[in-house]
């Protein structure tokens, strides 16, 4: 692996931009994007699916703290590949029983997580079921970072 990159403030212009057209809805209180699009060269990170388990393996007990345990899960694995949320174009969230009250609990953790950053575009999948008994929430992600020697 490659040493992580450069701070926020040390790395130049950034290689991402989000964009939310005119004549589409606002998805911004749903903590997304409609557009991301990144400049190349870049370094390109995909992320695995992330779930509600903790380093030992254990799953969170319900929907709100499994996203909970999978946004931590995910800003994990983006630090250990120098990234961090801003860098993420992309995510694609897994969502066991969906419904209006998961998508909130859902959006309020994604805002939480990126803060002031723009956020990624997202695609929502209501599935039957995930990779363990259990498991009701699942995201993975694509980070793009400026190329080793812009940093």
């Amino acid at each position: 692996m490659h040493s992580p990159s450069a701070p926020a403030a040390q790395r130049p212009l950034s290689t991402l931009s989000f964009h939310n057209p005119a004549g589409l809805y606002d998805p911004r209180p749903n903590g997304y994007s409609h557009v991301a699009v990144a400049r190349l060269p870049a370094r390109i990170v995909h992320i695995a699916g992330q779930g509600g388990e903790d380093a030992e393996g254990r799953l969170a007990d319900g929907f709100d703290a499994q996203v909970r345990q999978a946004l931590a899960n995910l800003a994990t694995a983006l630090q250990a590949a120098g990234a961090r949320p801003a860098d993420v174009a992309r995510l694609t969230a897994l969502v066991v029983d969906h419904s209006q009250a998961r998508l909130q609990a859902f959006s309020q953790a994604l805002r939480a997580l990126w803060g002031d950053a723009p956020t990624p575009a997202c695609t929502l999948i209501p599935v039957p079921r995930l990779a363990l008994d259990g498991m009701l929430f699942e995201i993975d992600a694509t980070a793009y970072l400026p190329p080793e020697d812009a940093r």
